[in-house]
This record gives C-alpha cells, structure tokens and sequence, in this order.
C-alpha cells in the first residue's frame, strides 16, 4: 500500500490514540511515540504499530502517535482507519497474507 496524502485519525480524550501519518522521501519510518503510559507500554505500542504497517508494506513515512491511554483494539482501528485515509484504497484487504 502506498500512502499518498497526509491523514490524521483519533483524538486527543483519554483512553484514545491520534495518529497522524505522511509520505517523506525516505525509504524509512520515522516513528514518533508520545504516550501516557510509555514507561509500561511503550514496547507493546511500538510492536503494534510495527506490525500494522509490516502487514500493509507500509514505508517512507512519518507516523506520529499520540496516545492517552488506548487499548490495543483502539490503537489497531485507528491505524487501520489512517491508513485507509491517507491512501488510494477505499477499503483494507481483511482477508489474512499468504
């Protein structure tokens, strides 16, 4: 999946996430976490975040996350929304890779 545009997805209430995702010209991510709970959870939010964009080949950009205390589920449905967004498809392939 190739992110075209620049999207934004949450909000900034408690138990929520706002990701904010934009192309750069770099074949890297560059990974910007702020969170309330990064001392306990920081890893598990990072290995989220990772994942998703592994599983949607998902590179060259900047993903900043915001979160204020998400749950998992949370954080997964808001980057999935993002990049829905910030992208050409109207919908994510659910069906599991091969």
């Amino acid at each position: 999946m190739k992110i075209t545009q620049a999207a934004v997805a949450g909000t900034l209430e408690s138990s929520d996430v706002m990701v904010r995702i934009a192309p750069i010209d770099t074949p890297e991510i560059d990974l910007q976490i702020s969170s309330s709970v990064e001392k306990q959870f920081g890893d598990a939010i990072r290995a989220t975040v990772m994942e998703i964009l592994t599983r949607h080949d998902i590179s060259g950009v900047q993903l900043v996350v915001d979160d204020k205390g998400a749950l998992d589920c949370i954080l997964r449905a808001r980057l999935e929304t993002l990049l829905v967004r910030a992208s050409d498809v109207k919908n994510l392939p659910w069906e599991e890779r091969a």
